[in-house]
C-alpha cells in the first residue's frame, strides 16, 4: 500500500529521484568529492522525507487497520520496507551516474554507503512522523537534522551524534582511499543508527496502536 501510493504519485516519485541530484551538481566542478558527501545528504533527506510524510498520511487508516486484524509492526515493518525497496531504485541511478563521472572513486564503498543511507532515513523518518504532530514541524526538525549534519566538522562527538555520519566516514574511505577504519567505523555507526531508530519506532508505533478494549462481558447472574 505505502509502495503503491508514492508510485501513483508521479511528480512525488519525480521529485524524489531528482533530489538528490542539485546536491551532487552545484559542488562538482570545484569539490568533486565533496559534492559525493552531499550527494549522500541530498538522499538521506529525500528519503527521510518521503518517510515522514508517509507516517503522517498513514496515520489516518492505522486504528481501522489495527481493527481489521493488523497488528502494529505489520505497519511500521511494511512501511519501512516499501521505502526501503524504493530507497535502492533511487541510489542505482546515482551510483551510475558518480561511478561513470568519477571513476578513480572505490565504488563498492560508494555503494554501501547509499545503502546505509536509505537504511538509516527510512525508520528515521517514519520515526519523526510519528512522534511530531504535524508535517511542517517533522519537516522543520528535519532540515535543522540535515542542516546540522552538513555543517558539523566530522571528527567532532556532535557530528557522530548525527544519523547520517557514516555517509561521511565511508565517504572520506572511498574518495580519499584512506584506511579501512574509516569504512568500518562507519558502516557500524549506520547499523547502529539504523537498528537504534528501528527499535524506537516499534517501540512508539506499538504504544501509539496499541488496542484498547472498550467493552467487557461481565459474569451471568
Amino acid at each position: 500500500m505505502t509502495g503503491r501510493e508514492i508510485l501513483r504519485r508521479r511528480v512525488v516519485l519525480l521529485l524524489l529521484l531528482l533530489f538528490p541530484l542539485p546536491f551532487y551538481l552545484m559542488q562538482r566542478a570545484d569539490h568533486p568529492g565533496q559534492a559525493i558527501r552531499f550527494l549522500f545528504v541530498g538522499l538521506s533527506w529525500a528519503m527521510s522525507g518521503s518517510a515522514l510524510f508517509v507516517a503522517q498520511n498513514g496515520r489516518s487508516i492505522d486504528q481501522r487497520l489495527r481493527l481489521s486484524g493488523y497488528r502494529a509492526h505489520h505497519l511500521w515493518m511494511g512501511r519501512m520496507l516499501a521505502l526501503w525497496l524504493i530507497g535502492v531504485v533511487v541510489i542505482l541511478p546515482y551510483l551510475a551516474i558518480v561511478t561513470m563521472d568519477q571513476p578513480h572513486v572505490r565504488r563498492d564503498a560508494l555503494a554501501v554507503a547509499m545503502v546505509l543511507c536509505v537504511a538509516v532515513a527510512a525508520p528515521f523518518g517514519l520515526l519523526l512522523g510519528a512522534l511530531v504532530p504535524g508535517e511542517f514541524e517533522g519537516t522543520l526538525l528535519l532540515l535543522v537534522t540535515v542542516g546540522m549534519q552538513m555543517v558539523a566538522d566530522p571528527a567532532t562527538t556532535t557530528a557522530r551524534l548525527m544519523p547520517f555520519w557514516s555517509g561521511r566516514e565511508i565517504g572520506t574511505y572511498a574518495i580519499d582511499h584512506t584506511d579501512t577504519a574509516f569504512l568500518v567505523r562507519g558502516v557500524a555507526h549506520g547499523l547502529v543508527a539504523a537498528l537504534v531508530f528501528s527499535l524506537a519506532l516499534a517501540a512508539v508505533s506499538t504504544a501509539r496502536l496499541r488496542r484498547h478494549r472498550h467493552l467487557r462481558v461481565l459474569p451471568s447472574g
